[in-house]
């Protein structure tokens, strides 16, 4: 009987499961989906896009500006002076070389604001540029 007993007694100790190498890879698996995450960028306020017949989708975008009706900058969702429009650019480009910027100009904003950005982009050394359209 007692043989028994040990037999048991023993068999618990052997039944603990080793959680170590499962959190390890939840944890790696977490890592890893950070890193890859892509974040959604946004302006900081809604504009009404022009239509536009021949318009592509541009897959990386690494600054979005928007041009509000009035005629105000918005970059990251904080509203911009255009005298310092180019250097809010040259920041969010340096944090992400190889994405390009996307302007959101309203229908009724000017171009003199349109220009203006683009100009501050170019001064900025971002070579792929686009302005964002609605699919017709």
């Amino acid at each position: 009987m007692r043989k028994q007993m040990r037999r048991i007694s023993r068999g618990d100790e052997e039944a603990d499961i080793n959680l170590t190498p499962m959190l390890d890879v939840v944890f790696i698996m977490l890592i890893f989906f950070i890193v890859t995450a892509t974040f959604i960028k946004q302006a900081g306020i809604d504009v009404t896009r022009p239509d536009a017949m021949t318009s592509e989708q541009k897959p990386t975008v690494a600054v979005l500006v928007a041009i509000g009706p009035t005629g105000d900058i918005w970059i990251d969702k904080k509203r911009v002076d255009p005298s310092s429009v180019r250097s809010h650019i040259e920041k969010l480009h340096s944090e992400n070389p190889k994405g390009g910027l996307v302007v959101q100009a309203d229908r009724s904003s000017t171009n003199e604001k349109l220009m203006a950005v683009l100009n501050a982009a170019r001064a900025a050394g971002m070579r792929q540029v686009a302005i964002s359209t609605e699919n017709n």
